[in-house]
């Protein structure tokens, strides 16, 4: 019995033997990895096709209009505002080190217009509304709502997915949009009445630093941002586990990957628009 023991453990380090499981591991992790990617790939394509497909609900997509732009609209206004004004107080920190201040009606209304606007604009809304379309299906998803949606011969696809990928998509440019102004207005109010920059210059400065390629790419970046959102809010509570933690992780899967897919997709449209 002893030597057995000996034995087993003596497998148990084997170099091979953990060789193997390591390589074991990794090609697991990578399937299930393909796997995973391969759902979503559907589950987007069907979403995207069934946005352009009658029948439509004109009803649900006015809901989710007022829901993901009107309702995010506070929260996207104070995150700009505030963002523009710390950004004119750090780049006159930075800049008075070089004598440059003039520039800092440039750096507010590009930094804002093209990155900061739509980067937290699109990451409030994935903490808002990511989370709370995930919940919602997901809810409907344990309830068996969407089975229930099936029996009534209902696309749930048409019925809950496609207005909320239309209305993401379209209002988040909407709401970036808005931040544009607001956190350039920011920028304004700390230059002018705390920084003692002249109105007119500050205002000259700024429209002479702005181009329309630096909006639209704030713009185009809203869109990405609000489909990437509503994708993944729609797939984790569509494929939300059963009882109260699998309609939690289903949230919070939502809020996370929405949030890695906006920074990594920045980087790809900046990388577009700027190389």
């Amino acid at each position: 019995m002893s030597q057995v023991t000996t034995q087993t453990k003596h497998s148990r380090f084997n170099p091979l033997t953990i060789i193997l499981d390591i390589f074991g591991n990794i090609g697991a992790g990578t399937l299930n990895f393909l796997a995973a990617l391969g759902r979503l790939t559907d589950f987007t394509y069907r979403s995207v096709k069934n946005c352009f497909l009658p029948p439509f609900f004109p009803a649900q997509l006015g809901r989710q209009l007022i829901d993901i732009g009107y309702f995010s609209l506070p929260v996207v206004g104070l995150t700009a505002l505030f963002t523009g004004m710390v950004l004119a107080l750090q780049s006159y920190t930075g800049m008075a080190r070089f004598n440059a201040e003039s520039a800092i009606a440039g750096v507010v209304v590009l930094s804002v217009t093209r990155e900061l606007a739509p980067v937290l604009a699109g990451l409030m809304v994935a903490g808002r509304v990511g989370a709370a379309i995930a919940a919602e299906i997901g809810t409907m998803r344990v309830t068996e709502q969407i089975d229930a949606l099936r029996t009534l011969s209902v696309n749930p696809y048409k019925y809950l997915i496609a207005p909320r990928v239309i209305a993401a998509t379209f209002m988040l440019p909407v709401l970036v949009l808005i931040g544009d102004i607001i956190g350039v207005f920011g920028g304004y109010l700390v230059s002018v009445y705390n920084l003692g920059f002249s109105p007119g210059p500050y205002m000259e400065q700024t429209w002479k630093t702005l181009e329309d390629i630096d909006v639209i790419s704030g713009l185009v970046k809203a869109a990405v941002f609000g489909f990437i959102v509503s994708i993944m809010g729609c797939y984790h509570g569509f494929n939300s586990g059963r009882g109260a933690q699998g309609v939690g992780a289903a949230t919070t899967n939502a809020v996370v990957s929405a949030s890695i897919l906006i920074l990594i997709f920045n980087y790809i449209i900046t990388q577009i628009f700027f190389s």
